[in-house]
């Protein structure tokens, strides 16, 4: 017998991973803050089992999977009267798919294992396109048992899916996929500047140079819009920046160098400063171009 899930936070991947669920056969609660993407949610999945707080949703549930903003947002329907804790029981499962910080992730634990309550921490790569497609990459923290338990869930909605270690180990190496693609990043938009001032047709350079080692999912989908000038999508440069003030915490607590995460987090913040704080994390290449 599947699990009954609820799914607090349907942007822009929790929507489509609480459409993969039901697609699987789940029976599925949501809550969202806005209400209209609730109901909007209701509509084309064609379930009805919306909520008007993360208590009423966790309730019904014995699973609860949340994909918020940050921490903060985390403690919001965690915590208090209304939160996804006051309506879970002993033997429920809580799994925070949000990145957060892995001291987050621990407290969580903590909080839960007192009232009986299962943690996971969960965080996913792949962005939009991988949540909408259902091919995300989940990295786990927490306990083998519970982890084994929820692998039906974690398959609906992603290509890979892998048990790191202990509670917050999931978060970690979130932070590990996000120090790789902020420095991948940059390395494409300043190659993409030097072909166009080289004279050298980059759509031509991408389709060699893709095919050998410089190759990266950065390049293939992204270098198109780079070299255009469109960034009105995909992961926001403010959710970027969130995600590397984690990490460089982070790295001053486990005394790790981070000498180029920390340069492009200062050029994210130029573009925040110019205006792209919801331009996609590729808009890096908008520096260069002035």
């Amino acid at each position: 017998m599947k699990d009954r899930v609820a799914f607090i936070g349907l942007g822009a991947m929790g929507f489509p991973m609480a459409l993969h669920l039901n697609k699987a056969g789940f029976d599925v609660s949501v809550y969202n803050r806005t209400h209209a993407t609730a109901l909007s949610w209701a509509e084309k999945s064609g379930k009805s089992r919306i909520f008007e707080s993360p208590k009423a949703a966790a309730k019904v549930a014995n699973v609860v999977l949340l994909c918020v903003g940050n921490d903060d947002d985390v403690r919001s329907v965690v915590y208090g009267e209304d939160g996804v804790l006051s309506g879970m029981s002993a033997g429920d499962v809580l799994i925070d798919h949000t990145t957060t910080s892995a001291e987050l992730a621990r407290e969580l634990y903590k909080v839960c294992s007192d009232l009986g309550v299962a943690v996971l921490d969960a965080p996913v790569s792949g962005g939009q396109a991988g949540a909408e497609q259902g091919l995300l990459t989940v990295m786990v923290g927490g306990d083998s048992d519970v982890y084994a338990r929820s692998t039906p869930i974690f398959d609906a909605y992603s290509q890979k899916h892998k048990l790191m270690g202990a509670i917050g180990s999931g978060q970690l190496t979130k932070m590990v996929n996000q120090i790789c693609i902020a420095g991948v990043i940059q390395g494409l938009a300043e190659g993409l500047q030097f072909a166009k001032n080289a004279g050298l047709d980059t759509e031509s350079v991408i389709d060699v140079i893709s095919k050998g080692a410089a190759s990266s999912w950065q390049m293939v989908n992204r270098s198109e819009t780079m070299s255009t000038n469109q960034f009105d999508f995909g992961f926001a440069v403010d959710w970027m920046r969130k995600d590397l003030c984690i990490v460089l915490d982070e790295a001053n607590k486990n005394n790790s160098v981070l000498p180029v995460t920390a340069l492009v987090d200062q050029f994210y913040a130029q573009v925040q400063n110019n205006g792209g704080g919801r331009w996609d994390t590729s808009s890096l290449i908008t520096l260069l171009n002035k």
